[in-house]
Parts: C-alpha cells; structure tokens; sequence
C-alpha cells in the first residue's frame, strides 16, 4: 500500500485514445496483427516438418525447424546415419510442442515410419511388388524389413511347395 503512494498520475495523458488506439500505429491493427502472425511458424502436434540440424552431443541432436525454441531428438534414432552433422536437413516428427524442460520433442524414427506407411500404401494403391530384407526367422516365418518398417511373412507365403528350413531364405 505504501509503494502505491509514490506514483503520481501524469495529468496530460489521454487515456481515451489509449483505450480506442487513436494514434498508437500508423496502420490498422488488424494489418499489424497479420503482419506480426506471419512471421511466426505454426507447429501442429503430429506434423512431419523439416529442420535443420544446429548442434549435436553425446546425448542429443539439437534442430531448428523454425520454432520458438530449438527441437530435440535422441542421438540413438540417428545410429543408422553415423555420417550425421550440423548443417544436415533432416525430417522430424512432432511429438508435443514443449515437454517437461520446455523444449520442443521431436522424433525423427516416427518421421521415417510415416513415411515408409506412406511408400507401402502407394504400392498398395498401384499393385507393385515390393522387395523387402529378411532380418530373422521366427517359429511361424520370417521378420522381413520394408521400407523400414517390421513386418511378418508367414510360412506358408515364402514358396508354393512347403518349406522345412527357413534358415536358407534368412
């Protein structure tokens, strides 16, 4: 209450052009406002977006895609690309616009996947016949990978004649 004393109202301020912003801009604020918004980059929860890669630790790799504030992915979702540095534009998937430290959380191996769903849908759509990688062999078939993505190939579709040993297509 004693702080409220000291200040001292200024007599020659027009408090009703302040609160109708008669001669506050030199635009409409509505024009301000657009101008302002256009400059900011909206980021949608669940969106593939570009960035860039801006640093990279033992732990982390730092990513600008033009938000407030730099995205970050585990190291260990890039072990495919040892060759990564700074500089490298790379696709990234957003998982919430800021986590528990308040930094964007991104994922890039989400990225990848939407994208290879994306390449065996559109050789669904167009009938193509897809080659994929045989990782491993499981009691019932074999793991095969896609486009990067698991998937199961049973037994029974490997050849027309039964198959005893799966080892050989492994």
């Amino acid at each position: 209450m004693e702080e409220m004393k000291n200040v001292v109202a200024n007599e020659n301020f027009d408090w009703s052009a302040f609160e109708n912003d008669l001669g506050v801009y030199s635009q409409p604020k509505e024009e301000i406002a657009a101008a302002y918004d256009k400059t900011l980059s909206n980021v949608n929860v669940g969106e593939v977006v570009e960035g860039t890669v801006t640093g990279i630790t033992k732990r982390e790799v730092l990513v600008n895609i033009g938000y407030k504030s730099e995205g970050v992915i585990s190291v260990a979702e890039f072990r495919y690309n040892p060759d990564l540095k700074v500089g490298d534009t790379i696709e990234a998937y957003v998982e919430s616009a800021e986590d528990k430290n308040g930094q964007l959380a991104l994922s890039h191996k989400k990225a990848r996947q939407l994208k290879s769903w994306d390449r065996v849908n559109e050789a669904l759509e167009k009938d193509e016949i897809i080659k994929g990688y045989i990782k491993c062999r499981t009691k019932g078939g074999m793991i095969v990978d896609v486009f990067g993505i698991e998937a199961f190939l049973p037994g029974s579709q490997i050849d027309v004649k039964p198959i005893r040993d799966y080892d050989i297509y492994v």
